[in-house]
């Protein structure tokens, strides 16, 4: 049997050297290139993106997407995110909420949205979280009671991304209070510019504020908006983190900064050479378990296990640079923002630990512990 060919074909070698072009073009200018999805918020990009028709890129033509394939999406993205192109202000709807309408959505909602996440003038947050509901979803309490032909929201999001600059929020809410926590969950899309919406950024450690506390008082949102059926949200939404939690942003997020640090090592210690390697390493083992997300080849539940590895890699990956930097990265720079930043990684889309209670019960199968 011959070896396994891992090189990509001509015409996605193309396709990711394109966009590697256009993301470093799109960087150059950008002191900070990591995290590049959720930190660098530019709608101009964004419009380029559109342009050049790299969002919406697998999704049906018959709503406007371009029908192309996977791993078309995956060079491009992987090129962009490892390079630090400014791709936060569509990178939600792109990943999520586009292929959430797609597959939950009705018709009109389709019609009415993807138009624009595709053109790359619409920006979208996720009201998941919320102050005493973070990993464990099924307790939130933010509410939504149906009044005619509205639905009216009250409670607080926490840690929602970009909302302060955000048109849409794809809101999970709770409309029914009896039955199971996971029941009763439902999901609606709010403007955000509606009356009774505030939105409060919250500074990070680095001095970031893409975090939002967003407050609902009395917002009302219209019934066409909610997506998928009443009451039945759950399957949906964790549908939605199969795509949040196994993408390439989970493994390259601070690949720039690796790539800039590399040359700066101590090449002639072995003991940095065997970090190295172990690092080039574990970034094919985790690219490997992407691309199964991507082409549809791994179990259900199993991009728990994929953001474990990945998100558990990127630190090590901070670590290290942080190493290389020596006492340079004890100045407030490029390298510490990196390795005080580098917690978030296994925190946002769900903890590590809550997803090796998942690996454990969904992926293998294992019993859980009564309680005492």
């Amino acid at each position: 049997m011959p070896p396994m060919d891992f090189a990509l074909p001509p015409e996605l070698e193309k396709l990711r050297q394109e966009a590697e072009e256009v993301a470093i073009a799109a960087a150059a200018d950008l002191e900070v290139k990591e995290d590049s999805w959720i930190n660098s918020h530019s709608r101009e990009f964004s419009r380029e993106l559109g342009e050049r028709g790299w969002l919406g890129m697998t999704w049906p033509t018959e709503y406007g997407g371009h029908g192309r394939s996977p791993l078309e999406r995956f060079v491009v993205t992987e090129a962009l995110i490892a390079n630090g192109a400014p791709i936060a202000a569509t990178w939600f709807c792109d990943r999520q909420m586009g292929p959430s309408i797609i597959a939950h959505g009705t018709e009109e909602q389709k019609a009415r949205f993807l138009p624009d996440m595709i053109a790359g003038t619409a920006s979208w947050c996720i009201g998941m979280s919320e102050p005493d509901s973070g990993s464990d979803l099924a307790s939130l309490r933010t509410r939504a009671v149906l009044d005619g032909d509205h639905f009216v929201v009250n409670g607080t999001k926490v840690w929602t991304s970009f909302a302060a600059l955000a048109d849409w929020c794809y809101l999970i809410c709770r409309t029914d209070t009896g039955g199971k926590p996971h029941e009763g969950l439902s999901e609606l899309i709010v403007d955000m510019h509606s009356p009774g919406v505030t939105v409060q950024p919250i500074k990070d450690m680095i001095h970031l504020e893409h975090f939002c506390e967003v407050v609902f008082e009395d917002v009302r949102v219209p019934r066409e908006n909610l997506v998928g059926e009443l009451n039945q949200a759950w399957r949906q939404t964790m549908r939605q983190l199969e795509h949040e939690r196994g993408g390439i942003d989970r493994l390259v997020s601070n690949r720039a900064l690796y790539r800039d640090m590399l040359p700066r090592a101590d090449h002639t210690d072995r003991r940095v050479r065997q970090e190295i390697a172990a690092i080039e390493s574990g970034y094919r083992i985790g690219r490997l378990l992407v691309l199964r997300e991507v082409l549809g080849q791994a179990p259900r539940s199993f991009s728990a296990a994929t953001k474990t590895w990945c998100t558990s890699f990127e630190q090590r990956v901070a670590e290290f640079c942080f190493r290389v930097g020596g006492p340079e990265a004890m100045l407030w720079n490029r390298l510490a923002r990196g390795v005080c930043y580098a917690p978030a990684y296994t925190i946002q889309g769900g903890t590590n630990n809550i997803l090796r209670n998942i690996i454990g019960e969904r992926v293998l199968g294992l019993p859980r512990e009564p309680n005492p």
